[in-house]
């Protein structure tokens, strides 16, 4: 399927448990989609894949019964399905058991027992997470505004974000939310041997230049109807920006040493860890190719303000390593790893939390990764609450910024009312004036 893939599917008409397991589970680092009707249920597993599907008995359409062969009709294979009730019999669950249905869990729930129920299904049903997939919560804001923003075809949306962050596979998420068909092509300017530059990213006929033996097609022509991704902008020579502003404005360009013009029916989307304004000022960085690349802007927040992101991808990144060398019981992160991997600041982002967990993985002959093996050093024990409230708070102030402070498209955004978002800014401290 193109559209992203869902770790939940939470099926359940009563407001109040519905809302409050869709918080809980967005604040554990799960993504969760919140269905009151079986009916809406299915359609939104038609629209994207989910892993796991968690449903109340009791629903207003239909029981979750006939949900649950509904889906063991229309997919193949089915996503596990947990039941939970309140109007339980031994009968009925020993019946969904037998029908294939991945557990059964009475009303009032046990928080933690769920979780842990669903974690080691997640880890069952998802083999690894694809590269796209490592959108992860704490960018989820960022990948909605992109979606619902994106800027017209042929003009550039610059993301921005300090190196590592993963710039690249939001583009690439961005691609397979757009056109996933389409040619994907990603250029990293900053590596461009500045003779041949232009030869790269315009083409080239045959004999156009000394060595030129054959006719080359550059980036812009390989990409297509898809998307080119222009990485690390801000590096790129004047000379080639002029060349850049060019194909934006009139979306034609030439291959060097030809005549005719081919016009460029792509997305162009770039990227710099760099302040493109502080550039222009310093006569390094084209002012009208800025304007005309800064439609829409996005910037993706460090690895060290997400600390939702940081332990979900060290367990993505564990189990991707697993699979590689073929390790059937992928090592643990132990309370204290945990601390440590939080406390840490992380400067090189993404990219070297990736570095530290499979050069730590080579080396582990146990079944836990330890402060040690990261090459981190050990941390004090820091209170669950207040991490929880942490990354609550930075989803939360990320959302106000890419919706410009706007309650409604805010709250809509985190899945959650907004009574519920005001008074989660109120107990957080966040001041809706700011934005």
């Amino acid at each position: 399927m193109n559209e992203p893939v869902l770790d939940i599917a939470l099926v359940e008409d009563d407001p109040i448990l519905g809302e409050t397991l869709h918080e809980r589970l967005l604040l554990e680092g799960l993504t969760c989609g919140l269905y009151t009707t079986a009916s809406a249920a299915l359609a939104g597993l038609e629209q994207k894949r989910h892993r796991v599907i968690l449903s109340d008995i009791r629903l207003p359409d239909m029981s979750g019964e006939a949900l649950f062969q509904a889906v063991k009709q229309r997919f193949t294979p089915p996503p596990p399905v947990v039941f939970i009730t309140g109007y339980g019999s031994i009968e009925q669950a020993v019946r969904l058991l037998h029908q294939g249905a991945a557990d059964y869990l009475t009303k009032p729930l046990d928080l933690a027992a769920l979780l842990a129920r669903l974690r080691d299904l997640l880890a069952r049903a998802g083999d690894t997470a694809s590269e796209e997939e490592q959108v992860v919560p704490g960018m989820r804001p960022v990948v909605q505004a992109i979606a619902r923003r994106e800027p017209p075809r042929g003009l550039g949306a610059p993301i921005r974000g300090e190196s590592g962050v993963g710039k690249e596979v939001l583009a690439r998420h961005l691609h397979e939310l757009l056109n996933p068909e389409a040619p994907f092509v990603a250029i990293n300017c900053a590596a461009l041997p500045e003779q041949l530059a232009t030869s790269e990213l315009f083409g080239h006929e045959k004999g156009a230049f000394t060595g030129a033996s054959r006719q080359h097609l550059g980036a812009f022509e390989r990409a297509g109807r898809g998307i080119l991704f222009l990485d690390e902008i801000g590096d790129m020579p004047l000379d080639l920006q002029s060349q850049l502003l060019r194909v934006i404005q009139e979306r034609r360009f030439s291959r060097l040493g030809g005549e005719r013009e081919y016009p460029f029916e792509g997305r162009l989307v770039c990227a710099t860890h760099r302040d493109l304004q502080k550039l222009v000022l310093e006569g390094r960085f084209r002012e009208d190719l800025y304007y005309r690349l800064n439609v829409v802007q996005f910037e993706i927040p460090p690895l060290r303000r997400r600390p939702a992101d940081i332990l979900w991808l060290a367990e993505q990144f564990i189990r991707e390593n697993a699979a590689r060398v073929g390790r059937s019981n992928p090592p643990a992160i132990d309370e204290r790893t945990r601390n440590a991997l939080l406390a840490y600041h992380w400067p090189g982002n993404v990219r070297e939390l990736k570095n530290l967990v499979d050069r730590a993985c080579i080396f582990c002959d146990g079944d836990t990764l330890s402060p040690e093996l990261l090459g981190l050093p050990a941390a004090e024990p820091a209170g669950l609450k207040r991490q929880r409230q942490e990354a609550e708070r930075e989803t939360i102030l990320q959302a106000l910024r890419l919706h410009g402070g706007q309650m409604q498209k805010t709250a809509k955004a985190l899945g959650i009312s907004r009574k519920t978002l005001w008074e989660k800014m109120k107990k957080l401290g966040i001041d809706r004036k700011r934005f």
